[in-house]
């Protein structure tokens, strides 16, 4: 889903107050973690991702990895937590309209 400028900085207001929903482990990016953070999508539709990883290079390799097999929109990455949307079913939060 692409999201415009004002929908990603009204969706970055809506996430200020949220904490991490799901953290990797020492295993990094499994089955289980993906299936955690697609349920939290499902239920959410805007969740925080902890990622402990080493450098910024692994960083980016995760945060890649997590949109790509989750299907979400990345909506910021503050350090090492990052910001997913994906839109359920029955939408619970409202975005701005699209011009």
């Amino acid at each position: 889903m692409k999201l415009t400028n004002k929908q990603i900085q009204f969706l970055r207001g809506e996430a200020h107050s949220l904490k991490p929903v799901v953290q990797l482990g020492a295993n990094g990016f499994t089955e289980g973690v993906l299936a955690e953070i697609e349920s939290a999508l499902g239920i959410h539709e805007l969740i925080k991702v902890k990622i402990p990883a080493e450098d910024r290079e692994e960083l980016t390799l995760y945060v890649d990895a997590i949109v790509r097999e989750s299907k979400a929109t990345k909506v910021q990455l503050i350090g090492k937590t990052l910001v997913l949307y994906k839109q359920a079913k029955e939408p619970k939060i409202q975005l701005p309209k699209a011009k």
